[in-house]
């Protein structure tokens, strides 16, 4: 009877264990989808206006459970502008650095290539979006509108290409 509770307790810790690494990659999978990695602003395929913040540089990584998100660029007035995200795409406001016009960000993931996104200050939307991942992966849409300074309704679609 010893030897057979043995080997019972053999194969539910291999049970246990194969179960364990399937979970580690499911989440591997997920972590690595398309959205992740670096972006590059493709200037000719975008429509950005003047006097609206534009980003040359998206980079998206994993960063632990969370989703870290830098982007470099300008601001309304030109001017060089970086901004620090790190959060879960899952609806909820996560604090966003760098940008003057948003103190938070929620990213929602509608599937592994349609996203959601809103910018807030002082809990309020300043802009809203939908970013878009090209079934190929190469490339990413963002498609964003919101209020300027003066009150006037702007928008704006930046167009990506992976790096």
């Amino acid at each position: 009877m010893h030897v057979e509770q043995e080997k019972d307790m053999k194969v539910r810790t291999i049970l246990i264990l194969a179960l364990a690494l399937c979970f580690v990659g499911l989440g591997v999978c997920f972590a690595d989808g398309p959205t992740l990695g670096t972006w590059k602003l493709n200037e000719a395929k975008s429509k950005i206006p003047p006097g609206v913040m534009s980003n040359t540089t998206v980079v998206y990584t994993a960063d632990g459970e969370n989703i870290k998100v830098t982007t470099d660029g300008t601001d309304k007035d030109g001017k060089p502008m970086h901004t620090e995200w790190t959060g879960k795409f899952d609806g909820k406001d996560y604090p966003l650095a760098g940008d003057s016009s948003s103190d938070a960000r929620s990213y929602t993931q509608i599937d592994n290539h349609h996203l959601e996104i809103a910018n807030k200050k002082d809990g309020k939307v300043t802009t809203s979006g939908r970013i878009v991942v090209s079934a190929d992966g190469k490339s990413r849409t963002l498609h964003l509108t919101g209020t300027d300074t003066a009150g006037k309704q702007v928008s704006s679609t930046a167009v990506y290409d992976k790096q």
